[in-house]
């Protein structure tokens, strides 16, 4: 298995994923079941461009650094277990790493400026997948430079990363239904479905890419109820990439001109996305 490499990844999954996409918006069309808009795949479109941009001027520098690190490591996983142990504890990593990644990027405004391009989309669809963020390659690296310091090689984690992205196109659609006992171990259309909700009871839940159980685990799995209604909280109108990647740090930079204090500050970029000053909500409860 280690003989695996991301060419025989992309290979494999690239067109599976197409003949995914393309099923799915011909059933739509035929159907009439309006899951693709024109504008909207145009900005999924160029959101894309700009992440995989940004992967190709990044990722050498961050393996390269992984490798690196690996001189450091602990321990030797490759020398203490079996091949397909190693492998299905990489995934195990990749994806528990990733649900606190995902959680902070929900929760941490300056993380959140970065993940929102992923959720500005108010259609889903197997293309809404590809709705990446520009800067989220970079803000990822931090979190899982952990991998190589205790011993994860890092040619077979990059593998296993890839097949954890691409199972995660899988759960963007509506097309697929529950899945009984799958979805309470998988990030299955289902459990992803409530994750772009903006329905109250749905909001910052289920954070896993690839198993849901973390989310049982830490108390943030929402089972699908009601219609799930797909966007924003406050969506933006626009399918412009700039407009969508750069909107929440113009936020940020206008809030950060009003703060009266370094507490002020802190919050504004390190509180959740909604946080604000105690002035500001005396300010709404009186109007």
């Amino acid at each position: 298995m280690q003989a695996i490499s991301t060419t025989t990844v992309y290979a494999v999954g690239v067109p599976i994923i197409l003949a995914l996409i393309f099923i799915e918006a011909m059933t739509s069309a035929r159907k009439n079941l309006g899951f693709y808009e024109p504008r909207d795949t145009w900005g999924t479109i160029g959101l894309l461009s700009g992440n995989i941009l940004t992967s190709v001027a990044i990722q050498g520098t961050t393996l390269g650094f992984s490798f690196y690190l690996y001189q450091f490591r602990v321990f030797t996983l490759n020398d203490a277990l079996e091949s397909w142990q190693v492998w299905l504890i990489s995934f195990l990593m990749i994806d528990f790493i990733f649900y606190w990644y995902h959680r902070a990027a929900h929760r941490v405004r300056l993380l959140w400026a970065i993940h929102m391009n992923h959720h500005s989309s108010v259609e889903m669809n197997f293309s809404v997948a590809f709705r990446q963020a520009w800067f989220g390659p970079i803000s990822k690296a931090p979190f899982f430079m952990v991998m190589p310091l205790i011993g994860f090689d890092p040619s077979i984690t990059v593998v296993a990363a890839l097949c954890s992205r691409l199972w995660g196109v899988v759960g963007h659609t509506q097309w697929i239904g529950k899945l009984g006992w799958l979805d309470s171990i998988f990030n299955t259309p289902s459990t992803h479905r409530v994750h772009h909700g903006t329905n109250p009871e749905y909001v910052d839940s289920n954070y896993g890419n690839l198993f849901i159980f973390w989310d049982r685990l830490f108390g943030t799995y929402s089972k699908e109820q009601a219609p799930v209604i797909f966007g924003l909280v406050k969506n933006l109108n626009t399918n412009n990439p700039l407009k969508i990647t750069f909107h929440t740090w113009a936020a940020i930079a206008r809030d950060l001109r009003d703060s009266q204090s370094l507490f002020e500050i802190a919050g504004y970029i390190f509180g959740p996305p909604d946080w604000m000053p105690s002035r500001e909500k005396t300010y709404i409860d009186k109007s």
